[in-house]
């Protein structure tokens, strides 16, 4: 707490004010490790400048919006941090620990922060660079391992300049930068950096034209069963494939097609609707799976498998990091095997908030009266059942 070395230490007297936005900052700061410290940094909130305690009483009021930093989706990959409440010289202290980033860089609502000394900022272009330059050379998450037998051809430029890029990056910052197309491709992790244009996992799901030619598993397979086993006819039967938001919506929609809303006109005054799953839990479920799969080592797909008492959502990767098969389901807990991926998402809109799917999707079952979703998690695979509304 009384190091002089700024650009490991930031200390905040209180978390009012702009002590949230700057602390956030602070954290993407932190993550992005621009000099190679290769150590935490450390963001104290109940310090004042000099190190001196400012007195002020750490609360569960004020812990728990300093864990939000790390679900709340502004920053994005999300970081590695753990927040404490400790006594330091003799008072209450909030200490945030923020580890270097493996995949960096990190962003704060699209944008990039870093420290160099005491200075904290945006990063220029060539600290972009720097950055994709670190992230070759560490063992990167498996989403972001470029495909060496890719190409740019295979990855579509109109997508990702008109629909993906305006929603990661702010248009201030496009407009004021001239960065090229490959070097806004490498910023954002789609290829393995601006020198070596060679499309990364996250760039053949998330912009990728043909993304099944090399991940097989990156796909949907959609069945609707006149029955309740597998064995029983076959109503419908879908291969949804393509970027993962062309799958998401596509899925989604066979979902609702299937989801037929039933209308009562005549038990009460006013016409009554009711549908056998909420949509909303629906796609949380979808999501979750999509994004917490593995992509490496399988060519299975995601399975949906729509029965007359149930849906059966099969996931190819079993619990990943701290989740195992005995807490897997628990509010609040989560871990990320694919967290570039979850970035993408949280840019596409498909998230907005991590490590709340299952818990948003046990409420709105629970308000539209079917029973809990029951989870079957192995070593390689989890499966979501969610029964049908009674």
């Amino acid at each position: 707490m009384g190091d002089l070395e700024f650009d490991l230490v930031e200390r905040k007297a209180s978390w009012s004010g702009d002590a949230p936005d700057k602390g956030r900052q602070a954290v993407c700061a932190f993550a992005n490790d621009l000099p190679n410290h290769r150590k935490p940094g450390v963001l104290f909130i109940g310090a004042r400048d000099d190190g001196s305690p400012s007195n002020k009483r750490i609360t569960d009021k004020l812990l728990h919006p300093l864990s939000d930093i790390k679900t709340d989706g502004n920053i994005l990959p999300p970081p590695s941090i753990v927040v404490e409440k400790r006594i330091l010289l003799n008072q209450e202290m909030a200490v945030i620990t923020v580890q270097p980033a493996d995949a960096p860089p990190v962003r704060y609502k699209g944008r990039i922060f870093i420290r160099i000394g005491p200075r904290r900022g945006i990063a220029t272009a060539q600290d972009e660079r720097m950055l994709n330059e670190k992230r070759k050379h560490r063992d990167i998450p498996f989403d972001v391992q470029p495909i060496p037998s890719c190409s740019l051809k295979d990855l579509s430029r109109l997508y990702f300049e008109q629909e993906y890029l305006p929603q990661a990056i702010p248009q201030e910052m496009i407009l004021a930068n001239d960065r090229s197309y490959v070097e806004r491709l490498a910023s954002c992790k789609m290829i393995s950096s601006a020198e070596t244009t060679i499309p990364t996992v996250l760039g053949l799901l998330t912009i990728g034209i043909r993304s099944r030619d090399w991940l097989p598993g990156a796909f949907i397979q959609f069945l609707r069963i006149d029955g309740f086993d597998l064995p029983d006819s076959i109503f419908d039967e879908t291969l949804i494939d393509g970027n993962i938001a062309q799958v998401l919506y596509r899925c989604e929609e066979k979902l609702e097609s299937h989801n037929r809303i039933s209308v009562d006109l005549k038990s009460k005054s006013t016409e009554v609707r009711d549908t056998p799953y909420p949509r909303v839990a629906l796609q949380q479920i979808l999501r979750n799976a999509v994004m917490h799969r593995t992509y490496e080592g399988t060519n299975a797909p995601v399975r949906v498998c729509w029965f007359n008492d149930r849906i059966d959502i099969h996931n190819p990767g079993g619990p990943f990091g701290t989740v195992t098969p005995e807490n897997f389901g628990q509010p609040g807990l989560t871990d990320y095997r694919n967290p570039n991926l979850a970035d993408a998402m949280k840019t596409l809109g498909f998230v907005q908030r991590f490590g709340v799917g299952i818990t948003i999707a046990q409420a709105e079952l629970r308000k539209n009266g079917n029973p809990p979703i029951e989870f079957h998690p192995s070593r390689t695979s989890v499966l979501a059942i969610l029964r049908r509304k009674p």
